[in-house]
């Protein structure tokens, strides 16, 4: 154990570790990438954060920088939760703190996860409407926003976060609110780190109040801090929304108040399969205004070739060999959704056909739901690596962006079956790549970039479901406006003067060193 390691087991209550196991296990998360960290730290509270925080904040105040990487349950794709520094989890901060049945909010610790938060909640007939990875944290689920597959309907996560606290570079915890005009004010004559923040930042809206009233936040994506747009409104300020894809830049939430809806009832299922794909979306259009709960579209390769790995899926695609399939469900199902649903399918083109969810079908929709896992994770000679995932693309557009996907996939020799959500037009692509193979980085690259090429030619965004990481950085960091590069790179400076926060992240990220670090085959990592 080394002396700094030693220091910080004294300083705070939770554990500091520079183990060579405890480290190797923390090198790696849900993406290409594997960044050793020097140490990892287990907080146990949110002063012991704060304890961490303002010690690795004044030695880089001596030139002495080491980055600290906030990490929840290390499922970014981006590579956002890695750290050659210290990388600090939250895991242990997961309790829920209070609840509030009547006016149906929650408050709790950053580190719980989806599925504990919701089992908990369940007691009282509540729920969060997140269709996410049930192991992912609440402090994650903010920081990474990811795309989910009930987003379509019920806007995700940042719809049911009411406040978070935070803590700050220097240590100090700031506790988000939307502030009128006086109590902004007020707010910004502490002198405070947080007082001079809510000083600079008011001065920042100020001076660029054209650019945050002209702003495309659906061209941006998360890239950068496009939430910037949501910060003012009618002459107050809230900060939360910066927090949203922040990926641990601008401090380390803690702590998390959510509102909570009603539980729904079991949803009504069924698949829709066509071998024309136009003709499916034409239909899924259809089923779209009914406002299901998710829509979730799939490459017919994808549900194939989890049917070769022994999932019983005859039943839903027994005569196809190309084509689409769509997983449907509605947690609301109403009346005129069921007489809308009837005409549908009595209309429905001769190549489409529903599935619906009967005794009968029961086993193959449980199969169908499981099909992607199944395919994401089945052993061949490489892995279905995540590089150009959750990217936007607008209905509109997504069929001849598959055309141009056929293309694409002869020019570069890989299978590239899309996946995603037409719901909330969020896509994903994850091609098998051999880690072994001679020139694996060159071709790293040149796919993402050729794929980033067409999805902006078809009218989407790289970062429309979850933010730029460092993979996606090498792609969005080389066409960021310079201005608008230098506006990020100011709110970045606001909230973190010394640099210390994930400071090779998003706006940071160096292609050459993301590239030089991608991890080999022995390090597979398994998605479900």
């Amino acid at each position: 154990m080394g002396k700094i390691t030693k220091y910080l087991n004294q300083l705070i209550i939770g554990n500091v570790f520079d183990d060579p196991e405890v480290l190797e296990s923390y090198a790696t998360d849900r993406s290409v990438l594997k960044i050793k960290p020097k140490f990892v730290a287990f907080p146990e509270s949110t002063e012991d954060i704060r304890k961490l925080m303002r010690f690795f904040n004044q030695i880089a105040g001596k030139d002495i920088p080491v980055s600290l990487t906030p990490r929840g349950s290390g499922l970014d794709e981006g590579g956002a939760d890695l750290s050659s520094g210290l990388v600090v989890s939250i895991e242990k901060l997961n309790h829920l703190l209070e609840i509030d049945p009547r006016e149906r909010l929650v408050r709790v610790q950053a580190g719980i996860t989806l599925k504990e938060l919701n089992t908990a909640l369940s007691v009282s007939g509540l729920t969060i409407p997140i269709g996410g990875h049930d192991h992912e944290t609440i402090g994650g689920l903010i920081a990474n926003c990811p795309a989910d597959l009930y987003q379509g309907k019920y806007g995700g996560v940042s719809e049911y976060v009411e406040r978070i606290e935070v803590v700050l570079s220097n240590g100090e915890c700031l506790q988000t609110m939307r502030y009128k005009k006086y109590a902004l004010a007020k707010k910004a004559t502490e002198k405070t780190f947080e007082g001079e923040i809510y000083r600079k930042m008011a001065k920042f809206v100020k001076s660029n109040e054209k650019f945050i009233e002209e702003f495309d936040a659906t061209k941006a994506g998360l890239t950068g801090y496009s939430s910037i747009v949501k910060v003012p409104r009618r002459e107050t300020m809230d900060l939360m929304p910066l927090f949203f894809g922040s990926q641990g830049t601008l401090g380390i939430i803690s702590e998390v108040i959510l509102k909570a809806v009603p539980q729904r009832k079991k949803p009504l299922r069924f698949a829709v399969t066509s071998k024309d794909a136009e003709a499916m979306l034409q239909v899924l259009d259809e089923i779209k205004t009914l406002k299901p709960r998710e829509i979730n579209l799939y490459d017919l390769r994808i549900i194939q070739e989890a049917r070769e790995a022994g999932k019983n899926l005859d039943g839903i695609i027994r005569k196809l060999d190309s084509g689409v399939v769509a997983y449907v469900t509605f947690d609301e199902y109403k009346r005129f959704v069921a007489k809308k649903l009837t005409r549908i399918r009595e209309s429905l083109p001769r190549n489409v056909k529903i599935l619906f969810d009967t005794p009968e079908n029961e086993l193959a929709l449980n199969e169908l739901e499981n099909s992607l896992a199944t395919y994401l994770n089945r052993p061949k000679k490489g892995e279905r690596v995540p590089i150009l995932t959750n990217f936007y693309l607008p209905a509109i557009n997504l069929a001849s962006f598959l055309k141009d996907l056929e293309y694409l996939s002869e020019k570069l020799e890989l299978d590239l079956a899309l996946y995603g959500s037409y719901g909330s037009d969020i896509y994903s692509l994850r091609p098998m790549l051999n880690f072994e193979e001679e020139g694996f980085n060159k071709k790293v690259a040149t796919f993402l970039r050729a794929g980033a090429y067409v999805i902006g030619r078809q009218g989407g965004t790289l970062t429309g479901g979850s933010p730029e990481g460092r993979v996606k950085a090498i792609v969005t960091n080389a066409e960021l406006l310079e201005s608008d590069g230098k506006r990020y790179t100011e709110i970045k400076k606001i909230f973190d003067p010394n640099g210390i926060l994930n400071p090779d992240v998003k706006l940071g990220a160096n292609s050459k060193f993301t590239l030089t670090h991608l991890r080999d085959a022995e390090t597979k990592k398994v998605t479900v």
